[in-house]
């Protein structure tokens, strides 16, 4: 896969990077349009730690968020702050390549319900096809 495509909740990419690259790649990606990662969950550590898992493949959850969106956002949907920040999660494939996913706006802020986010959605998605368009295939 060497382009950006849709899937059931996100927006997704598959990069020859491998995943110690690809994560300060798509860091680096999300600020060069605007986002920045808020936090960061390094899952393997996480389950390792919690419940003694052993065996997960590389894989961080990311919350990336854009200032100046989620200013928008809020204002018109106070309620909206449980959507956020946008998710990001990187991953090993297992196959020498790593995934790369982004929530998709459009279906998170969709079913609140609330015209005025739609505009705001199509941007933040924008910014995010843009973000995983700058890894190289």
């Amino acid at each position: 896969m060497s382009t950006v495509t849709q899937e059931a909740y996100g927006l997704a990419r598959s990069t020859s990077l491998p995943y110690a690259e690809a994560v300060p790649a798509i860091k680096e990606a999300l600020k060069e349009v605007g986002f920045g990662v808020l936090w960061e969950i390094d899952v393997p550590a996480t389950l390792k730690a919690k419940i003694g898992v052993e065996d997960f493949r590389p894989y961080i959850i990311l919350g990336a968020c854009n200032p100046h969106l989620a200013n928008r956002a809020l204002r018109a949907e106070l309620d909206l702050g449980l959507l956020l920040p946008c998710n990001v999660i990187v991953y090993d494939q297992g196959d020498g390549r790593t995934a790369v996913k982004a929530i998709e706006p459009d279906k998170m802020m969709g079913f609140v319900g609330n015209p005025a986010l739609a505009p705001i959605a199509v941007e933040a998605r924008e910014k995010l096809l843009t973000a995983l368009a700058k890894l190289p295939g």
